[in-house]
């Protein structure tokens, strides 16, 4: 029942994803949220993302922010970031995933997504036939929403583990 929301990995954090390994097994092409799983929620582009996205770009990865937030909020995140972005994406939604992966010149087979929620980030992963990493919220302070959906991830979580997944 809850397979749909399981993602294909977890990690602690975005800056502990070995690269390096992904880009040596093919993948070309990394969507990215950013509330959380970059920076928290509502915060500049600090000097460790800013760092990340270099060593990304000097790797060969192309890259894409996927948020569900405004353009204001997206834009100005983007502006240390200098990668493609797209906001207001509807996720789960599939049709900005794969919008995504057209700006990026990748496809289904050599692009990951990374983020921190289950119901939009892995799920829409997922629908759209994208692998997908699971990361833990960098801070615990989030709206009311997100927090109504952190109580129902943490029953798909338990069942994730129960089926042989980790966290």
């Amino acid at each position: 029942m809850f397979k749909q929301f399981y993602p294909d990995e977890c990690v602690d954090s975005t800056y502990q994803i070995d690269f390096e390994k992904l880009y040596r097994d093919g993948y070309r092409g990394l969507i990215f949220d950013i509330d959380n799983t970059l920076v928290p929620h509502g915060a500049p582009a600090d000097d460790r993302a800013v760092k990340l996205f270099g060593r990304l770009k000097e790797l060969g990865f192309s890259s894409c922010l996927l948020s569900n937030n405004q353009r204001e909020r997206v834009d100005s995140f983007n502006r240390e970031i200098g990668v493609f972005f797209i906001e207001d994406a509807h996720k789960p939604s599939r049709k900005n995933y794969q919008k995504a992966m057209r700006m990026m010149g990748t496809d289904t087979n050599n692009t990951v997504f990374i983020g921190d929620q289950l119901f939009t980030d892995v799920y829409g992963a997922k629908r759209s036939g994208i692998r997908n990493i699971l990361v833990k919220p960098i801070h615990p302070k989030e709206e009311i929403q997100i927090v109504l959906k952190r109580y129902l991830e943490k029953i798909v979580l338990f069942f994730y583990r129960h089926h042989g997944g980790r966290t």
